[in-house]
């Protein structure tokens, strides 16, 4: 490879790491992020992940070699099609294959064409035969939002009341779009880890697993979020757990996204629950995870860029990926009241020296006359790694403990499951 000109399409944590790890390739000569945060200032440029055309316009104007696509919004709006169209390299699925996330009943119909094992399922438009499946099925059960709901769009009922509320509340205008349409599948038990596969249509390598805690509060207690922390990897994964994921779940999703004319080139995530009976997939996300980057980007020994840039040639099967021996941790610093309405504009100041293990990346923030200001929900994401899940743990709450964010919510247990096992 020779030096090449990049562009991160997004302004969250994910993207900041993505950043942090692709400017320590030898292979790039400049970087760009659009529109980034206070953590990727020196790369940003002022254009909206939704905005396409200015997109596809600055990639062509600056010669970008390569576009790295973060959140799955702009997938879905067909990014990945337009700079195809004008000649332009990205990474990503097309807008039909990002469906397997941008629609749940879609992933599904494609789970049960690859045999795929995954929860019992059914899809509703109409509020009156969901309430009458969920009398039939009982509790407990999850509903979902069909369409993109930030993370947010899920509710597990564990009794009849808030199963029979959740139909109200997904369906009646609060997910927009996304919740015209309902899922509800059964509830499964175990533990969730997360996948995440570099892809080129063809072959797929498996990242390191993940743990996130999508729940507000410790204990797994509170609303679901976007991801309260990650840590990787967990004690409960194994080599013959990620063959049979690899065998079952992932290149069957290939297979049969090649048959449909859709080849799934990109980061084929899989939210897995492990179950007694073996692992079932939960839902498909078709790009990095949120705050689940953070620690794969961390715990990433080899070069991002040339990974990335053998998806886009379908020469994966070529590239061997090298990972730190290391456990990371990555714990979320949400403003207060989030998921809920949260303060915006509260001034933060981090710490000038810490351990070189540790790093911040940052999410929801901006600067105003010089001054770091939270912007979002999830504010900052304090990743460390440690010879062990506890060292990491220790190295990450004593950097939360010292950065200076007014009423930050956080959770105090990011990494203790891997603790109990």
């Amino acid at each position: 490879m020779s030096k090449y000109r990049v562009l991160i399409v997004g302004n969250g944590g994910r993207e900041h790491a993505l950043a942090w790890k692709l400017v320590q390739s030898p292979e790039l000569e400049r970087l760009y992020v659009a529109p980034g945060n206070a953590g990727t200032a020196m790369w940003n440029v002022p254009i909206s992940v939704q905005d396409i055309a200015g997109l596809v316009e600055f990639a062509l104007k600056e010669k970008i070699d390569l576009t790295v696509v973060g959140p799955e919004d702009p997938l879905s709006l067909g990014i990945v099609d337009a700079f195809q169209k004008v000649g332009l390299r990205i990474f990503g699925p097309t807008q039909a294959a990002a469906q397997l996330e941008g629609s749940k009943s879609f992933a599904k119909t494609m789970m049960e064409s690859a045999k795929i094992p995954t929860a019992e399922w059914q899809v509703f438009e109409d509020p009156a035969k969901a309430r009458e499946f969920i009398h039939a099925i009982g509790v407990p059960c999850v509903l979902k939002a069909d369409g993109l709901a930030a993370g947010k769009g899920v509710i597990v009922a564990m009794d009849m009341d808030t199963a029979l509320q959740g139909v109200d509340e997904i369906m009646d205008g609060n997910f927009g779009s996304a919740g015209k349409t309902l899922l509800i599948e059964e509830f499964l038990e175990g533990q969730e880890v997360s996948l995440l596969c570099f892809s080129d249509g063809i072959t797929a390598l498996p990242m390191v697993p993940v743990q996130d805690h999508k729940r507000a509060l410790d204990g797994d207690l509170g609303l679901n979020t976007g991801g309260m922390g990650t840590y990787s990897p967990p004690p409960i994964w194994t080599t013959e757990l990620e063959e049979t994921v690899m065998r079952d779940h992932v290149f069957p999703t290939l297979q049969v996204m090649r048959e449909r004319g859709n080849p799934f080139t990109g980061v084929l995530f899989l939210g897995l629950m492990l179950t007694k009976r073996g692992p079932k997939l939960l839902e498909y996300n078709v790009r990095f995870g949120d705050p689940e980057t953070q620690v794969v980007m961390k715990k990433l020994k080899s070069d991002l860029l040339p990974i990335l840039w053998a998806c886009t040639e379908q020469t994966l099967s070529k590239v061997q990926l090298e990972w730190k021996e290391e456990v990371a941790v990555c714990v979320v610093m949400a403003a207060q009241g989030y998921p809920l309405a949260y303060t915006k504009g509260v001034p933060i100041r981090l710490p000038v020296e810490r351990d070189l293990d540790t790093v911040i990346f940052h999410a929801g923030t901006g600067i105003s006359e010089g001054q770091l200001l939270s912007t979002g929900g999830r504010v900052l994401g304090i990743t460390a790694e440690g010879k062990s899940i506890q060292q990491a743990r220790e190295k990450a709450y004593a950097l939360v403990d010292i950065i200076d964010f007014p009423k930050a919510h956080f959770r105090r247990d990011i990494g203790v499951k891997g603790l109990e096992i």
